[in-house]
């Protein structure tokens, strides 16, 4: 079974998600956006008390809210970063987009490697797959583990929302076309767990989600 644990850090309420392996405790850190040492200790606390074994960092894309705590993640556990392609200049920029929010940020680590389509991670035997959803930015990925019926959409969907694509790299009409052709093809009971706000299900968006009603 996988166990996900949500906490919300940052000035931008990011959600961070802890993912693991109830029977080998492998786990993965989604989107870190621990902030100062007191988010830092909670997350560490978290870990360490659940003798979680960090096996991977994941960053569904890479705005800074994001990934402003890849390096304390890095720096502390080593796991392997992955990272989207084409986020790769947001992460290369990550500096000039703090500085747009006057947010003090520790540079990132290198990543490790990229995600793609092709690409499947395990936490133990569970299966993590990756759906290229861009749009909110030119790379983002969601992180779907179709035995448990979930899926972490990152800023792509949300419970009665859609992400932002007014930021860097945003195209409105990608996004739309991402939800409905990739996420929306999604079995209805799947629930998301979006970058921010509340978890939904994907046939809730569907049919009440103010910005994507079908006909």
């Amino acid at each position: 079974m996988i166990v996900i644990k949500k906490f919300m850090f940052g000035p931008f309420q990011v959600n961070t998600y802890l993912i693991w392996d109830e029977i080998t405790n492998e786990c993965a850190v989604i989107d870190p956006g621990c902030y100062n040492e007191t988010e830092e200790k909670k997350l560490a606390g978290f870990i360490s008390l659940n003798n979680l074994n960090v096996k991977y960092l994941l960053c569904t894309h890479c705005h800074i809210d994001h990934i402003i705590g890849c390096s304390f993640i890095k720096e502390t556990y080593n796991p392997l970063f992955l990272v989207p392609e084409h986020d790769l200049p947001l992460l290369q920029n990550a500096g000039q987009q703090a500085s747009t929010f006057h947010l003090k940020l520790k540079a990132p680590p290198a990543h490790d490697n990229i995600i793609t389509e092709d690409l499947v991670l395990y936490l133990g035997d569970k299966k993590l797959n990756f759906i290229y959803t861009p749009g909110h930015t030119p790379g983002e990925y969601c992180i779907y583990l179709k035995d448990e019926s979930i899926c972490i959409t990152g800023d792509v969907l949300f419970k009665d929302g859609i992400g932002r694509t007014d930021l860097w790299g945003g195209n409105y009409n990608t996004l739309i076309d991402s939800i409905k052709n990739k996420l929306f093809a999604l079995p209805d009971d799947v629930t998301i767990y979006p970058g921010h706000g509340e978890n939904s299900k994907i046939g809730i968006e569907k049919t009440q989600n103010q910005f994507l009603k079908l006909p």
